[in-house]
């Protein structure tokens, strides 16, 4: 039984199959929420249901598909009914890693299509929604929103992005008492990262030999620090703690920070001249000169 009653809030969470997603909703699950679980298979939403309470809900949807997220948001609406949506939390998101130069169009495209539209889209079909009930919205970002870092342009540059949509949202929404809170991790480790450096070495290989000899060395050196990053990566769980107080507290807060190293780099990057920032960043990536 949920704490909250026979009528519990509901939540909609995007890209729930893995890391931040699937820890949110089994823990919106677990404290009484009513949890629409975003998954693109049957199989994620049947493995999600598994180890949750008969509360959550997988949802079918894609964000790049128009028809996959109106179709999300009418069988939501008629689950919900006039009761509204209490919270959508915009999770879903991929990291295209590469040189610029090299990283064909199409694979920008889909950064931009999940972490851009895909945002704005799902946005869109649930504001009757979360109007009725007040709701508020969640969007997880990134430290990359705010600092970008070589190889990861296109990233960085959907979550800042991201950062602006946020903005723009949480004063246009003002009126009806819908808030709008970014979250924004730093070095987590989730499946993201994994699934993005295999695409890496997937490009290396359609790539000329010319092309990949420019940045042979930068590289070399980035995947040598991404290793250690991923050595070294927190776990899900502050950033799963940071949604549900966006969700539940009485005054929310605009950003989130996730983690010591996250709050003191954003502090103290606003003060460092551009060109010694460059610097810096090169030789914290082990990037030869």
């Amino acid at each position: 039984m949920s704490p909250f009653g026979e009528n519990p809030p509901a939540v909609v969470v995007t890209g729930s199959s893995t890391g931040i997603g699937a820890a949110c909703v089994r823990e919106l699950d677990r404290r009484g929420f009513r949890v629409f679980a975003g998954v693109r298979t049957t199989a994620d939403g049947d493995r999600l249901r598994a180890a949750s309470s008969p509360r959550l809900l997988p949802l079918p949807l894609d964000v790049t598909l128009p028809e996959s997220i109106a179709a999300a948001a009418q069988a939501v609406r008629a689950s919900v009914g006039g009761a509204g949506l209490a919270g959508l939390v915009n999770n879903a998101g991929i990291a295209v890693a590469g040189p610029l130069e090299i990283l064909p169009l199409d694979q920008i495209r889909e950064a931009f299509a999940v972490n851009v539209l895909g945002v704005i889209g799902v946005t869109q079909a649930m504001l009757p929604l979360l109007r009725q009930a007040r709701g508020r919205i969640v969007n997880i970002g990134s430290l990359n929103g705010r600092i970008a870092c070589p190889y990861l342009g296109a990233y960085s540059a959907s979550k800042h992005a991201l950062e602006a949509l946020s903005d723009a949202l949480r004063i246009e929404l003002r009126g009806w008492g819908i808030q709008v809170a970014v979250v924004q991790p730093g070095n987590t480790a989730t499946p993201l990262w994994d699934k993005s450096f295999a695409a890496a070495d997937a490009l290396a290989t359609q790539a000329s030999a010319a092309a990949i000899d420019l940045y042979k060395a930068d590289l070399d050196a980035f995947r040598t620090a991404c290793a250690h990053l991923a050595d070294t990566a927190g776990t899900v769980d502050r950033t799963v703690r940071a949604i549900v107080h966006a969700l539940t507290a009485r005054r929310p807060r605009v950003r989130y920070r996730i983690g010591l190293k996250v709050d003191l780099l954003l502090r103290v990057y606003k003060w460092i001249p551009t060109r010694l920032w460059d610097r810096i960043l090169r030789r914290a990536l082990g990037l030869p000169d």
